[in-house]
């Protein structure tokens, strides 16, 4: 298998998950954005084929630091693309945070692979696209997000046919309760101190906005093939009910696990089996409680726009997408206010021109502008 991302929170875990399984699974590629120390260190530990770095420029500082006896180094987009569909590669997992993960996802779909998707951005940005080209090529979409990952396993529980509606939780971020006029005060420290999960800097902060929420509202849509109208959202705090599947008969089927990466992880390397746990296990001698709210939408409008692009498809979710990347990227430059994030989106969202059936060529075009117009965007 090979890790795009290793260096990410997703990627560890994974390679976490790798280490406890070793007699099932073998990491042959490693690839990371800049993060050259951590891959070093990854290498010396699993010995992959490849190791990738995308950016170019660090050449000068791997000189040296690698055995090119046991591993290949390569360098670029280009290289990552290539070792995702290699046919020695069974399984992808894509764990690259942002548009720039599309790119691996799509050569290692192109090859017919089993893709373990954490990479939301490239449902977002490409749903229709992302799931025909897995149709034509026989590729499996396996999910990693916590949320589709439990919506995955609930589904196994019944028929599609018999589906009435998903319900994807939120745990409310840092800010859960909070009014729309104290929000607009929040402070770069308060954002990234998410209560309940561990992640890096984009996705706390989209997870603080509930943006986090409202791409995986998107992703939901075009995973598992649903309307719009059958996704719905609900704050549960305690972050151990992943999500839920309601049935027509008025069942619900919920997954619950304490909040861990590594399950979904090692559920998406493992499937349709299951393996020995890596992870802890809920400990129901103790007395605990569940709470679930209906989300504040005035508050946290990022939600109605992901409801929004759901519906509408097309173009907008690589706007919105690439709007938002940059939008978190000004926030935590200290450019932006946290409520400006989704007050910069919604504008170039609405700003844009729309094309209800794009080729991939033309949501790549228009991430490129997004991004510009957000880089310019002010209040």
């Amino acid at each position: 298998m090979v890790v795009l991302g290793s260096s990410g929170s997703i990627g560890t875990s994974c390679l976490d998950v790798i280490a406890a399984h070793r007699d099932r699974l073998e990491v042959i590629g490693l690839a990371v954005h800049r993060s050259w120390k951590t891959l070093v260190e990854q290498v010396s530990r699993f010995s992959p084929r490849w190791a990738v770095v995308a950016d170019a420029a660090l050449k000068q500082e791997l000189s040296g630091r690698i055995d090119r006896s046991r591993t290949e180094l390569r360098f670029g987009d280009e290289a990552i693309a290539e070792i995702a569909g290699h046919p020695d590669v069974d399984t992808v997992v894509c764990g690259i945070v942002g548009a720039a993960g599309l790119r691996g996802a799509w050569a290692a779909l192109e090859a017919g692979k089993r893709v373990a998707l954490a990479n939301k951005e490239t449902l977002v940005v490409a749903g229709p696209l992302v799931t025909q080209l897995a149709a034509r090529t026989g590729a499996q979409l396996l999910p990693i997000d916590s949320e589709h990952s439990a919506v995955f396993q609930c589904l196994e529980s019944g028929r599609k046919a018999d589906v009435k509606r998903i319900v994807l939780t939120a745990s409310g971020g840092p800010f859960r309760g909070w009014s729309k006029e104290k929000l607009r005060d929040v402070t770069i420290a308060q954002a990234l101190a998410h209560p309940t999960w561990q992640m890096g800097p984009k996705i706390t902060i989209d997870s603080a906005t509930m943006m986090n929420k409202a791409l995986e509202i998107i992703e939901a849509r075009w995973l598992f093939g649903l309307s719009p109208e059958q996704i719905d959202v609900v704050v549960h705090p305690q972050s151990i009910v992943h999500s839920m599947v309601e049935f027509t008969d008025g069942s619900t089927v919920a997954q619950l696990s304490p909040p861990d990466m590594r399950l979904p992880i090692q559920y998406a390397l493992s499937y349709p089996e299951r393996w020995s746990g890596t992870t802890a296990c809920m400990d129901w001698t103790k007395a605990a409680q569940l709470s679930f709210q209906p989300p504040d939408f005035e508050a946290f409008p990022a939600l109605r726009l992901g409801m929004e692009v759901a519906r509408r498809g097309g173009t907008s979710g690589a706007v919105l997408n690439a709007a938002n990347e940059i939008a978190v990227e000004r926030f935590l430059a200290g450019t932006l206010r946290f409520h400006e994030i989704t007050q910069a989106c919604e504008a170039v969202l609405q700003h844009h021109t729309f094309d209800s059936q794009p080729t991939l060529g033309d949501v790549l075009r228009l991430d490129g502008w997004a991004r510009e117009e957000t880089r310019l965007w002010t209040a």
